[in-house]
């Protein structure tokens, strides 16, 4: 991969965007190795956590202007429907943990891919920002989805429409993303909470993602009976038995993951 380096240390895959001299902002070519990286992160039993970070001091700074606006470059639509739209859909479906560890800047589709995540730690210098209305477009990549379900419409919508930019402290406070930490603590905290993450029940980890994702569209008595469904299927799991087991003996639970 040329744009995009990846490790797998302790179960956790680490994906890291490697275009620092743009600051992360993304072209086809780190579009479509995003996504094929999320799908070997989804077939390989060996992984059970994903970071998601970016290489230098930023963390995404969205689409890349330059590739947008060459007439021998891809379309707008081609870029939201075929670059941005399958990373969505593939970290919301991976049925594993995903962390997007936000090492600085967050623009743009940067931003809102973080969001699509299941977890957001950034650094405490980092920002968030809808970039879209600067130059006259909407926010894309979910970020019309996820945003005003973490932070409300009304200050979803103020934030799209000025293009504030948020810092990471006041973006945990607003409840945008789950923490920021200093600069001086930021990699320890990605690393213990994802190999924290990659110790624990996996299967029922997506089993979770599966029942938060159709909540969105369900009624409380359809939720319901999602959830008894689900349950069903976290009980006969290898990790149930092992947690239950655990217990019953006193002991730290040994997870396989499934």
């Amino acid at each position: 991969m040329k744009t995009l380096n990846q490790t797998i240390e302790n179960g956790v895959c680490t994906l890291t965007l490697n275009r620092p001299q743009v600051f992360n902002s993304f072209n086809q070519a780190m579009a479509f190795e995003l996504q094929a990286a999320l799908d070997f992160c989804a077939a390989e039993d060996q992984i059970r956590a994903i970071v998601i970070t970016g290489e230098g001091k930023a963390f995404c700074a969205g689409q890349d202007l330059a590739e947008a606006t060459d007439p021998n470059g891809p379309a707008l639509q081609d870029i939201v429907a075929k670059h941005y739209n399958p990373i969505i859909l593939k970290i919301r479906a991976l049925e594993k943990p995903v962390i997007a560890a936000v090492n600085g800047v967050a623009a743009g589709a940067g931003a809102n891919i973080a969001l699509a995540c299941d977890l957001v730690i950034a650094k405490e210098s980092a920002a968030f920002i809808q970039a879209f209305s600067k130059i006259g477009l909407i926010p894309d990549s979910g970020g019309t989805f996820f945003l005003p379900r973490l932070v409300g419409a009304q200050k979803a919508l103020a934030l799209m429409l000025t293009g504030e930019k948020v810092m990471a402290p006041e973006a945990e406070a607003m409840n945008m993303i789950y923490k920021a930490v200093s600069e001086e603590a930021f990699e320890q905290t990605v690393s213990n909470l994802a190999t924290q993450l990659a110790k624990m029940p996996t299967k029922a980890f997506g089993l979770t993602k599966k029942a938060v994702n159709a909540s969105f569209n369900q009624t409380l008595e359809e939720q319901l009976i999602l959830e008894e469904q689900l349950q069903t299927q976290a009980g006969q799991t290898h990790d149930f038995n092992e947690g239950v087991q655990a217990f019953l003996e006193k002991r730290s639970p040994e997870f396989k993951g499934h």
